[in-house]
């Protein structure tokens, strides 16, 4: 049985499936190459105190359900490292930036990479307020 979260006005997920996809697209950003997805499960689970085998049973598809508390904790991993790629993001910008680059499309990506950044800083805080 799944407890369905409103993502839109016209669909409904499962909390489970929720949880594997934003697992997978974590797992995905931390592999550092084929084989890794064990070792980046370890990395996640110390980085944000979620537990390896949770993570395996959700990524794997056998995990049915998801605790709430669980859920919460694994949607603020998940919205923490898309903070940390906008992040990256926004150095690289400044780096080429300073390479001298500097015509009005660095400026356009430095401005719509700050515009992501707040909005994803919005959502960490939403979420983070739901946590408590």
């Amino acid at each position: 049985m799944c407890k369905e979260t409103k993502q839109s006005e016209h669909e409904l997920m499962c909390s489970a499936d929720l949880a594997t996809g934003y697992v997978r697209r974590m797992i995905e950003k931390e592999t550092r190459g084929w084989g890794d997805q064990n070792n980046a499960l370890h990395r996640l689970g110390n980085r944000y105190g979620l537990p390896f085998w949770s993570l395996h049973n959700i990524r794997i598809g056998r995990a049915k359900t998801v605790e709430a508390g669980l859920f919460d904790r694994i949607r603020a991993a998940y919205l923490d490292l898309c903070e940390r790629q906008v992040r990256q993001l926004q150095h690289e910008i400044e780096i080429e930036k300073a390479k001298g680059g500097g015509d009005a499309s660095f400026e356009d990506l430095a401005r719509e990479a700050e515009e992501l950044a707040a909005r994803v800083a919005q959502a960490s805080k939403g979420a983070q307020r739901r946590e408590i």
